[in-house]
């Protein structure tokens, strides 16, 4: 046989053999099926967050969808493929809203499994927005002018997403990097919505590598960045407390949402007091989590309001457990009137009580959740049949916004309720920067995924703003977060219990906690000065 036509023998047998023809097929699947392709990507990419943390798996969906991009046609096309990618990877990491509607009785429960859809259909605009800038900028080929102006696009759509329409935070990028401490350091430095466009970058960079030694050279520099940052990381590390330091107390009483609201409280009551231990030679910060106590315990409302509790009463029996130099905070609720005595509004509040059950004061949230303590347009929504996922009629009022309350002889403790931990560059006083920062929460209607993705969020604002928080929930999870994002004492899911602890130091303020989420814009504009100064270099 002539060498010619054995050679083509082989190559017809080449075309011919099974693996390579699978291997044909899945190369031209993205190609004949983008939108379908950036859908499952998305997917991936919702895989990188807790609870399953395959951050490695997320940066390669992120590499993928942003080579989609690329080779969309048009500017209509890039803005599909991002929508796409952005309704697989947001119905994926917020399934979790889904276990609301069951606590619902006006809401049926068959909605709560469109919910996470319908969100995501609105969440998506946010990575289609990206998307379509990104691809106004793109060359004839993926190069470092194009990725980098991808991660400057993402950091200006997810700052977006964190307050158009009063903001959904939940899950930036940068969290899934927690786990992962030498990255999340980063976040001292540049906060949340930077590091993650930087992680976009170092996804797109994957993109770059077969490129030749630039790319080489990107990637000995990334390994040098994260190689100071794991030694900073080390240095920055928070000192063991003194053994007779002040201890904190976090309560854990493992309560389903479906019996928070019709629990007895008194044996509610009996369930914190045996949890919150006994007073010893240390003050102790008691902290009971948000939605537990159901009385109110301020005086002067109406007589109606009280039925046939007191609320002096009730928070001499919350303070039995107190030593004289013990505080107690817990989560409750606080009711404002109008001048014939009706209830006008109510605020989700933080108290804080002494040993002898004097309220020495009070925070109300700010940030409230839409559909979970407000219905938003109610005008629109109620003839159409729709509530809040939180049991009541009356919506909550907002408060003032991050406060630090100054709680005898403990200092200053910052205070954020629930979801206001996951707004980032939002959660410090500015008048005044804590030792800590209290997160009392709900988890209890968060299902499976919620909790541990709330615990994540709460480990990256304690990395940014150098500050310990300390989270205490009905059922999980309940944390005292260390200042550089390590877990000192937890109670895990579903599981009654305290976690008991000295108070943890705080760092001295980061450069994010002095610059804010200005630290986002800098980063998104020296990105972009950056590729527009390559693309002008290489013309």
């Amino acid at each position: 046989m002539p060498r010619a036509a054995s050679q083509e023998a082989i190559v017809n047998r080449g075309k011919g053999s099974p693996a390579l023809s699978y291997r044909s097929s899945i190369e031209a699947f993205p190609r004949r099926y983008p939108a379908l392709a950036a859908l499952l990507l998305g997917v991936a990419a919702a895989c990188g967050f807790a609870p399953l943390e395959y951050w490695w798996l997320a940066i390669a969906a992120f590499a993928g969808w942003i080579a989609l991009v690329h080779a969309a046609p048009t500017r209509g096309q890039a803005l599909w493929r991002g929508w796409s990618f952005g309704v697989g990877h947001f119905t994926i990491n917020d399934n979790w809203f889904q276990h609301a509607f069951t606590f619902q009785d006006q809401m049926p429960p068959w909605l709560g499994y469109a919910a996470p859809f319908a969100l995501a259909l609105y969440l998506a605009v946010f990575p289609a927005l990206c998307a379509g800038l990104a691809w106004r900028g793109r060359a004839a080929r993926i190069d470092v002018g194009f990725v980098l102006l991808f991660g400057a696009c993402w950091i200006l759509t997810e700052w977006m997403r964190s307050w158009l329409f009063t903001g959904y935070a939940w899950d930036p990028v940068a969290v899934m990097w927690v786990p992962v401490q030498p990255v999340a350091w980063l976040a001292t430095l540049v906060g949340t919505y930077a590091l993650s466009g930087l992680t976009v970058v170092a996804a797109g960079a994957l993109l770059l590598l077969p490129a030749g030694r630039r790319q080489i050279g990107i990637g000995i520099v990334t390994f040098a960045i994260l190689t100071v940052a794991e030694l900073l990381s080390y240095r920055g590390g928070p000192t063991p407390p003194a053994a007779d330091a002040p201890r904190l107390v976090v309560v854990q009483p493992n309560v389903p949402q479906d019996q928070r609201g019709e629990s007895d409280q008194a044996m509610m009551l009996a369930r914190l007091l045996r949890l919150s231990g006994t007073p010893g030679a240390a003050p102790r910060l008691v902290m009971w989590p948000e939605g537990v106590i159901r009385d109110f315990i301020e005086d002067d409302y109406p007589f109606w309001v009280y039925g046939n509790t007191s609320p002096w009463l009730t928070r001499e029996r919350m303070a039995s457990v107190l030593g004289p130099r013990d505080m107690l905070l817990t989560g409750g609720t606080a009711l404002q009137f109008d001048g014939k005595g009706d209830v006008t509004t109510a605020s989700n509040s933080v108290f804080a009580l002494d040993a002898r059950g004097r309220i020495r004061g009070r925070y109300d949230k700010a940030h409230l959740v839409p559909y979970g303590e407000y219905l938003p347009m109610p005008w629109l929504l109620k003839p159409l049949g729709l509530s809040r996922l939180v049991p009541g009629d009356m919506d909550f009022a907002p408060g003032p916004g991050p406060r630090t309350m100054t709680v005898p002889g403990f200092g200053a403790i910052g205070m954020q309720l629930c979801y206001e931990i996951i707004f980032s560059g939002q959660v410090v006083d500015p008048a005044q920067r804590p030792r800590l920062i209290f997160n009392p929460s709900n988890d209890a209607w968060f299902g499976t995924w919620g909790p541990p993705q709330h615990l994540a969020q709460a480990r990256l604002r304690a990395i940014e703003e150098g500050l310990p928080v300390v989270r205490a929930t009905p059922n999980g999870i309940s944390a005292v977060i260390a200042a550089n994002g390590a877990l000192l004492a937890t109670v895990a899911h579903h599981v009654g219990g305290a976690a008991i602890t000295p108070i943890p130091p705080a760092h001295a303020p980061t450069l994010f906690s002095l610059l804010g989420n200005w630290a986002a814009l800098l980063v998104g504009a020296a990105l972009t000065l950056v590729a527009f100064a390559l693309r002008r270099r290489s013309r």
